[in-house]
């Protein structure tokens, strides 16, 4: 969360509220219903929505919730690095994830700049959030201005970027392991086949097969507007 607050609730009795600075992570698993809302005074964050792997997709939905005092943050020369998820300059994420996944709020001073491992083979990019930063080997450098994003090659193993601006440059770097699988979806659900989002569907209107009582469960959002209208 960026800015603002953003209230999170479950059918599985998960339920919180983050600020700016604070993460959720939910594991959707075999399914979850759920209710998310801006609080009074709004908000401003970012989602990423990471696959499962087919081993993974029927594990019991899960919900994480890291305050921004909980969440690792790396200091040096210049660089600001918050890890959300995996690794940076020796410091390790919290956050636990079934799928393998880099996810770094960096901020680069003026006249810094920092070199990411990556596994090779990964899918990796990169969005400006504010400022603009240069990416690539000194040689072969991309200019990556304010609010754009930048993908990198699967061939390399590490991730360049600097500042050269007289401005700090913030920089969310994500990567995450392809899984090579098929993919089918429709609705809110993602498997492997066809078949299987046949039976995601029927086991969402029968109530079987994790969402027991999903039925029955209404949010305390929803249940403040039913009120309201009473």
């Amino acid at each position: 969360m960026l800015d603002g607050s953003f209230t999170h609730e479950d059918f599985k009795r998960h339920k919180g509220t983050i600020h700016a600075g604070d993460l959720q992570w939910m594991t959707a698993g075999r399914g979850v219903l759920h209710c998310e809302m801006p609080g009074p005074e709004g908000g401003e964050g970012l989602q990423l929505w990471v696959n499962l792997a087919k081993k993974n997709k029927m594990v019991d939905a899960a919900y994480q919730e890291l305050l921004k005092k909980d969440i690792p943050v790396v200091k040096k020369d210049g660089v600001t690095a918050v890890v959300i998820a995996g690794e940076c300059l020796g410091v390790h994420a919290a956050v636990r994830t079934l799928t393998p996944t880099l996810y770094l709020d960096i901020t680069l001073d003026p006249g810094s700049h920092l070199t990411q491992p990556v596994p090779t083979g990964w899918n990796v990019f990169g969005y400006v959030w504010s400022g603009k930063a240069m990416f690539g080997p000194l040689e072969k450098q991309t200019e990556g201005p304010e609010h754009n994003t930048v993908t990198f090659d699967k061939e390399g193993d590490s991730v360049r970027m600097e500042n050269i601006s007289g401005s700090p440059a913030r920089i969310i770097l994500i990567g995450g392991q392809p899984l090579n699988e098929p993919i089918a979806r429709h609705g809110p659900f993602v498997m492997n086949t066809q078949e299987e989002i046949n039976q995601a569907f029927h086991d969402y209107s029968e109530g079987v097969n994790g969402f027991e009582h999903a039925g029955e469960w209404k949010s305390d959002h929803v249940r403040k507007l039913e009120k309201f209208d009473d």
